[in-house]
């Protein structure tokens, strides 16, 4: 296994200069109130809100797809773009290849991220996947699966905190790996049915018409939304936020 840079430490994130003040903007009523304390009091709670951002766990979000320019822009690659939105939104750099994958660390707020796109196509994920899962002792709670889905109407999000494969090869390949284990979070994007008698294995690795695109980039930026309010506000937030939402029938 391929760990580069990893080997130097499991939970080795990006050191990220603080350009913000450490208190979140939501307690800026205490914030000022503590103005008129003495300087150690300020001090002290600083300190402690470093040790709490130090002390998280890292969520693993994984996005599944094939690997190369042939499978690119296709709908069995939306987790792909999915994770693509997440690292440039972030500014985390997916260069490094790790695992199997095309791997890249960062933060978004003060929980530390491992973003992973598997580059063993889509039936062997699990081999990437595990094998991340294992390294890092990543709690199942805290792996984010991102994949396309036939069976939700195109460019719908669905969000569950656990769940069965549902005939998608690689979340079979991913749930073997994990001994079985399917009690991880899965955030499904809809790629719609085939047309007509269309063979399904075809249809997955067709490419989007202008107006799809404009559709599924929109859906993609309410992804990001969601991946936010999950590691930064809970799970079911999130869940509420995805779910309850309406698909858009109209760009414009």
């Amino acid at each position: 296994m391929n760990i580069g840079s990893c080997s130097m430490s499991r939970f080795q994130f990006p050191i990220r200069l603080l350009t913000k003040p450490l208190i979140s903007m939501r307690y800026n009523k205490s914030f000022l109130s503590l103005q008129n304390s003495s300087a150690s009091s300020i001090t002290t709670t600083t300190t402690t809100e470093l040790t709490k951002s130090k002390q998280n766990e890292p969520w693993l979000i994984v996005g599944l797809g094939n690997p190369g320019k042939t499978f690119s822009g296709t709908r069995h690659n939306v987790g792909f773009e999915m994770v693509d939105t997440i690292a440039q939104a972030e500014g985390i750099s997916m260069k490094s290849v790790s695992f199997k994958a095309l791997f890249g660390k960062g933060y978004i707020g003060d929980v530390p991220v491992i973003l992973a796109k598997p580059q063993t196509f889509m039936n062997l994920s699990g081999e990437s996947v595990g094998a991340i899962v294992s390294y890092y002792k990543i709690p199942l709670k805290q792996v984010l699966v991102i994949f396309d889905d036939l069976d939700l109407p195109f460019a719908k999000l669905r969000l569950l905190p656990k769940g069965g494969h549902g005939g998608q090869n690689g979340m079979k390949s991913i749930i073997n790996h994990l001994k079985g284990n399917s009690a991880f979070p899965r955030l499904r994007i809809g790629i719609g049915r085939p047309p007509g008698k269309m063979d399904p294995a075809a249809f997955v690795l067709r490419s989007f018409t202008k107006q799809e695109r404009e559709e599924l980039d929109f859906t993609l930026h309410r992804g990001l939304e969601a991946v936010r309010i999950i590691l930064l506000e809970g799970f079911d937030k999130g869940a509420t936020f995805v779910n309850s939402a309406k698909k858009i029938e109209q760009i414009g």
